[in-house]
């Protein structure tokens, strides 16, 4: 019997001998199909390749590409567990041609691989076509051997593929395989189709057409073949099983969730070790692909899988969590064909025990609140709707795991009610909102997150993908479409584009639709809606367009640098500083970081050097920056940095980087921990390099350091090289060399400087040219008093000469006013013997009034002062002369 692996490799080696490229799962996120929840066919990745949008080099392709349905229109959560066929997560083979070969071949290679690699009774088959498709009939007939009655034509919609209401088209042929007339059903087209006996196992789509807005249709150019056959279906009929949940594949993870509740696979708990194995695949590789549980979006979506299978993992009786230690078996059984599970197996099983045992605190209350509602209610009365709301908004239980609760015992819930509580917290919601101080016009953007939900953030593992336009606003007001030169703000419904939060800025880059293209100059978020300001460049873009965006890569990746060398600083300054080191404010530009923390007083040179040296050294480890969701509490507990400024729900993103043997977190060894919902290099070794600038007072208590990495860092360092061999040059000596040189020229400065302010007190004394000549005293009011106007001779100077004329003079006064550098500075001088009778203070504010200064000041024996110009000397020299008069 061939397992479900064997069965994988079976179809594609089979159409890689045929000529095809055996190209990789895409990841369950869509990056080309913003109108997905999740990838939920083969064709999805191949999407543009469809329409020629984009070309590679290969025309044909086979894949098992993993898909999950669990949201939107294509929802099978409900029905899992409780049908055959029903999954959250399966894989689709498929082949596919872009051009390259059409029918003639299709059909040859589905019914060879079939009934020939894998052994289908071919009286067993039976095909569908659409009822015009004579060209598909008549080469079943011809090569399959078919009869008439066995090639089904059925003239609807389920067997005519459309990509969208315009767009390529085309007929379907599906092949079904007949389980017997003890089977209850009927074939396809008949009243009894949707019966167990024909199943549908594989459906070839012939992409022949184009359609157009008017209904009208044409041939395409490059007509392509578009295949799929889900390996769980066809594994079941290959297993001699009816049940997919029978198959090897399907059976070991049922085991695995038998003997870790000790509970009996087969007994009264069959359906609740089905819903655990289906959401025990979907759940780890929606995590494997980088989803993560969240209140919005596809996070949503994940959190409810997972919190279905939480609760049939209690009514197993299981006690602690779970789903967390059924991974190493979905690793053994499915890890050698998507290499990314066991990469991301610690992850998956983090993220599953840390939701499940958050859920467990309110599972038992949540579930016990719905017994006592249902006891007060008469039997097969329907839950009010607002009692399933109040399980939704207290204890988490999304309205389709309190349905499926409910269906184990005939209930339903009433659904107005609940739809009318939530539209009442809604409104609740948006009044606490308006009244918040936000902008008056941001009110456009509550209501578009009322209507369409939040923004969809894509950007931790993307820099491109594809949106729908949701709303294009200018000055204001909503608008249909933008033309080229308008500045505007579009929203999409998902995006790449980071809004600018926690020191972080926005993204900036491209948007481009098949009519226009428009620049984002910057990307904000107000009530979970990502704006995207913009600027048309060329065409029209209008509201509902699909869109292409691109992020600015090399902007990002600068800001990707920066961001994670500020996690790494931060730690840096704790270990080089202190504890009481925390984080009070960030800016992570494209060209620099800036950082500000709480300290007391400027680092030392050393303490700088110290940081500085520690960061680079954990950028040189080139350790992986890993991210993992927790609540803030959790977080903290591990010893997480909360950064200054954030509001944190009930879930944070945690970012760990580097290891030391002295460090934190569970396994004491991380380096970094903080809660962080910015973007971050991949390993450290991507930050380059870590140059600090300075360190500087932001304000009282607080410190700022700002640095640069990457190739700003590089371009830094490249100018302080060049400008120190400039600065060698004109020394004339080599850049080592430069430090002494200097130190030795200023050595030499200092003492010519010496040795000039010397000659001039020198020459003041002596009286010589240029120094007010006859600097003899005279006598005022009884007293001797020298004055003096010197030329090039400095405040500083001044004193000195002060002193030598009161030691000649034995008692009077002195006044020198001396000019340099375009300044005029004032000193007085009085003997011991005078100070009680004239103050060298008075004397200077007298001067100095006259030469248009003010103020002076200093001891009754010895005083200065300054002026901007000596221009008014002598009237100076006379209004000290007149304070000697007046102190007679």
């Amino acid at each position: 019997m061939p397992s479900l692996n064997d069965i994988r490799s079976t179809f594609l080696d089979y159409f890689e001998k045929n000529g095809h490229r055996k190209v990789p799962s895409s990841p369950l996120v869509p990056r080309n199909d913003p109108t997905l929840m999740f990838v939920n066919s083969g064709m999805v990745q191949f999407k543009n390749l469809f329409t020629g949008v984009e070309h590679r080099d290969y025309t044909r392709a086979t894949t098992s590409q993993k898909c999950v349905r669990a949201g939107g229109k294509h929802n099978d959560l409900d029905n899992v567990g409780y049908t055959a066929r029903h999954h959250t997560f399966f894989e689709m083979l498929g082949n596919f041609s872009f051009g390259d070969y059409f029918k003639d071949q299709a059909i040859p290679f589905a019914w060879d691989l079939i009934t020939k690699e894998f052994g289908i009774d071919k009286d067993r088959l039976l095909v569908t076509v659409y009822h015009t498709d004579d060209e598909a009939a008549d080469i079943w007939k011809k090569y399959a051997g078919l009869p008439d009655e066995r090639i089904i034509r059925i003239p609807t919609d389920d067997n005519f593929w459309m990509m969208g209401p315009t767009g390529p088209c085309g007929p379907s042929s599906e092949i079904f395989y007949d389980h017997g007339p003890h089977i209850p059903g009927g074939p396809p087209g008949s009243p009894d189709e949707d019966g167990d006996r024909f199943i549908e196992i594989w459906n070839l789509v012939f992409m022949q057409y184009e359609r157009f807005e008017d209904g009208t249709q044409r041939d395409l150019p490059n007509q392509s073949i578009d295949t799929g056959m889900g390996l769980e279906r066809i594994g079941a009929l290959l297993q001699g099983k009816h049940d997919n949940y029978d198959t090897d594949l399907m059976r070991a993870l049922i085991e695995a969730s038998a003997n870790a509740t000790s509970a009996d696979p087969d007994g009264p708990g069959k359906v609740h070790h089905r819903v655990i194995a289906d959401h025990l695949r979907s759940t780890s590789f929606l995590i494997a692909d980088g989803v993560m549980p969240s209140n919005e979006g596809r996070g949503y979506v994940l959190r409810r899988i997972m919190r279905r299978a939480m609760r049939h993992a209690h009514l197993l009786g299981a006690q602690d969590p779970l789903m967390y230690r059924l991974v190493p078996s979905l690793v053994q059984q499915m890890g050698q064909a998507f290499p990314e599970l066991g990469r991301a197996q610690p992850m998956i099983e983090e993220t599953l025990k840390l939701e499940e045992t958050r859920f467990k605190q309110t599972l038992d209350r949540g579930l016990r609140m719905l017994d006592d509602e249902l006891e007060s209610l008469p039997d097969g009365k329907a839950l009010p709707g607002e009692v399933a709301f109040k399980l939704y908004d207290t204890y988490g239980f999304p309205l389709d795991l309190t349905q499926d609760a409910l269906r184990e015992r005939g209930r339903t819930v009433q659904i107005a009610g609940f739809d009318a509580a939530m539209n009442e917290q809604k409104a609740k919601a948006r009044a606490a909102w308006s009244g918040s101080g936000e902008t008056a016009d941001a009110a456009i953007w509550y209501d578009l997150s009322e209507e369409k939900g939040p923004t969809e953030f894509l950007g931790y593992d993307t820099e491109v993908a594809e949106g729908q336009i949701l709303a294009i606003v200018k000055d204001g007001a909503a608008i249909d479409s933008a033309s080229e030169g308008d500045t505007v703000q579009i929203v999409v419904n998902q995006t790449p584009f980071y809004a600018e939060a926690g020191g972080q800025v926005g993204d900036t880059g491209t948007l481009k639709t098949d009519t226009g293209a428009a620049k984002i100059t910057d990307c904000r978020k107000t009530a979970g809606v990502y704006i995207h300001f913009a600027e048309v460049t060329g065409g029209t873009l209008t509201r509902g367009d699909g869109a292409q965006l691109e992020v600015d890569h090399t902007r990002r990746g600068a800001i990707r640098a920066n961001h994670s060398a500020t996690h790494l600083l931060h730690e840096a300054l704790r270990q080089a500083l202190g504890e009481h080191v925390a984080q009070r404010g960030s800016l992570n530009a494209p060209d620099r970081l800036r950082f500000d923390f709480s300290h007391a007083k400027a680092l030392t040179a050393d303490e700088l050097e110290q940081v500085e040296s520690e960061v680079n050294a954990y950028i040189r480890q080139n350790a992986p920056v890993e991210t993992r969701i927790m609540t803030p509490d959790e977080a903290r507990e591990i010893g997480a940095q909360a950064l200054f400024g954030e509001k944190y729900g009930d879930e944070v993103r945690v970012v760990s980087m580097g290891h030391a043997p002295t460090g934190k977190g569970v396994d004491k060894e991380t380096y970094s921990i903080e809660l962080c919902g910015g973007t971050h290099v991949r390993q450290t070794g991507d930050i380059g390099t870590f140059v600090a600038l300075g360190d500087s007072a932001s304000s009282a208590g607080v410190r700022r350091i700002e640095a640069l990495t990457g190739d700003a860092a590089f371009r830094h360092l490249a100018q302080k090289e060049r400008k120190l061999a400039e600065a060698a040059a004109a020394l004339k000596t080599q850049p080592d060399d430069v430090p002494e040189r200097v130190r030795a020229l200023m050595e030499e400065r200092r003492a010519l400087q010496n040795e000039v302010a010397q000659l001039r007190r020198e020459l003041a004394m002596a009286g010589g040219a240029g120094q007010g000549g006859g600097a003899e005293p005279r006598e005022v009011a009884g007293t001797a008093f020298l004055a003096q106007v010197l030329s090039g001779v400095s405040g500083r100077d001044l004193l000195a000469l002060i002193d030598e004329h009161k030691s000649r003079l034995g008692s009077g006064v002195v006044l020198l006013i001396g000019e340099a550098d375009g300044k005029a500075a004032v000193a007085a001088g009085v003997t011991v013997d005078l100070t009680e009778r004239v103050s060298a203070v008075d004397v200077v504010r007298a001067a100095v009034g006259e030469l248009g200064g003010k103020g002076g000041g200093g001891r009754p024996d010895l005083a200065q002062g300054g002026a901007k110009s000596a221009d008014n000397a002598q009237s100076a020299i006379a209004a000290a002369e007149k304070v000697l008069e007046e102190a007679k």
